[in-house]
């Protein structure tokens, strides 16, 4: 498949620049995928979509103030560090700004209590770094880092959390698992109160899920790792959902990632590593039945995945359908529910 095959148009004005509120007031695309049929919702209706014995499956990673501003010891040019997933110990998988001048050897200074010295590059273009602190390196990134927001908002977000999802737990992601951002602590209680389960995996949002496809032939596309863990008793209610014959519904598409990669076999595992799936038109689902999304941008793999779960034409057809209603795209906007 193409590239241009995965684009549409999309008026700038509806590119969201701030986070819905209440969080379950965001509207709600409801495409059923065998019919085409799409109807227009709240957030808040989506248990009018779910049965006693479904299981919802959220990622709870959290989101990092990844984005350091340093200097360069050896001349003191401005340097942008992005940390994107820990390695091992003190070591950094990253991207660094300006990177023509960030070589190996390099040290570039945040503060008096954190440095950090590049070691390598990597092949997508990053860099491997070592940083060097004293005292926690978690109490220093959450003095120095700031939250990165994607380049399309614009505007500055006045509650770091409305960038997190209320469940979020473990440290991570470089960016936030978007389609969690809707649900609010009192209807997943609603939720469980009407007997619809709540599951967590933890998928660590880095550059895989953003990076940009550069090649005309999709099927040449390759993703970057992110570090990925599903627990047992997760693995056991998922099991137990789909023996039973209810609905795995997953929220957003790195749960859906998560889910394809550790239920490889057509039966959900409990085991933890580094996937770079890419699920594309023509990829056989063995666990998701629904799925919650936001909005993606055009071109991107995210669209891609989605087409693969509900059918590229039926999902550009809502799309279309969502700027005529001008629903709200991208991190901050609105959602659909694929049936």
């Amino acid at each position: 498949m193409q590239l241009s095959d995965f684009d549409y148009f999309l008026p700038q004005d509806l590119i969201a620049q701030r986070p819905c509120e209440p969080r379950d007031h965001s509207r709600l695309l409801v495409l059923d995928r065998q019919t085409g049929r799409i109807e227009h919702k709240s957030f808040y209706n989506l248990k009018q979509y779910l049965l006693p014995g479904d299981t919802l499956v959220f990622n709870d990673t959290r989101v990092i103030p990844a984005r350091l501003i340093g200097s360069r010891l050896d001349s003191g040019g401005k340097v942008e560090v992005f940390l994107l997933n820990r390695h091992s110990g003190n070591e950094w998988e990253t991207l660094v700004k300006p990177g023509k001048k960030a070589r190996p050897g390099t040290v570039v200074q945040f503060s008096e209590e954190l440095s950090c010295e590049i070691l390598a590059a990597t092949d997508y273009g990053g860099r491997i770094v070592r940083f060097v602190f004293e005292g926690i390196f978690e109490e220093i990134l959450d003095r120095l880092g700031e939250t990165p927001l994607p380049p399309y908002i614009k505007e500055k977000l006045s509650d770091k959390e409305r960038y997190q999802t209320v469940y979020a737990r473990e440290r991570g992601s470089a960016a936030a698992p978007t389609a969690g951002l809707h649900f609010t602590r009192e209807l997943m209680q609603e939720l469980a109160t009407q007997g619809i389960n709540l599951a967590f995996i933890t998928l660590h949002v880095g550059l895989g899920t953003f990076r940009p496809v550069k090649v005309a032939d999709i099927e040449q596309h390759v993703m970057h790792k992110e570090y990925y863990s599903v627990s047992a008793q997760t693995a056991a209610l998922i099991n137990e959902t789909r023996q039973k014959g209810r609905k795995v519904i997953a929220v957003g598409t790195t749960a859906v990632r998560t889910l394809e990669t550790a239920g490889s076999s057509g039966t959900l595992e409990s085991k933890s590593g580094w996937t770079d799936i890419f699920i594309y038109p023509g990829y056989p689902f063995k666990i998701v039945d629904r799925m919650i999304t936001n909005f993606h941008l055009p071109q991107s793999t995210l669209l891609m995945l989605v087409s693969a779960f509900a059918g590229r034409d039926a999902v550009l057809a809502a799309y279309e359908e969502a700027v005529r209603q001008k629903y709200r795209f991208f991190s901050f906007g609105d959602a659909m529910l694929i049936l």
